[in-house]
């Protein structure tokens, strides 16, 4: 299991997640912030420090936002590919 970003961070981006994280998994990228899912240890304190609750974990992600799981794996891997993603889920 890891933790997932969802909508409710495009364009807001506030850092207080990034702050409490033990192992720097969270990293901005262009309108969202993203977790690592191969860093992250599943420690669960950025959940509660989310101020537009975009944070869950990967298993109680709601249905509709389920891509948000795949842009997390491919920001890693292809990081243009994420990219085209997030613009066609919410236009900015």
């Amino acid at each position: 299991m890891t933790y997932i970003i969802a909508e409710p961070c495009i364009d807001i981006k506030d850092l207080s997640c990034v702050d409490v994280c033990p192992v720097d998994c969270i990293h901005v990228f262009d309108r969202i912030l993203i977790i690592d899912p191969e860093e992250c240890i599943d420690c669960g304190a950025c959940e509660p420090e989310c101020p537009v609750e975009a944070i869950f974990p990967e298993e109680s992600l709601p249905p509709d936002w389920a891509t948000y799981t795949q842009i997390d794996a491919q920001w890693y891997t292809d990081r243009g590919g994420a990219r085209e993603l997030i613009q066609v889920l919410k236009p900015a």
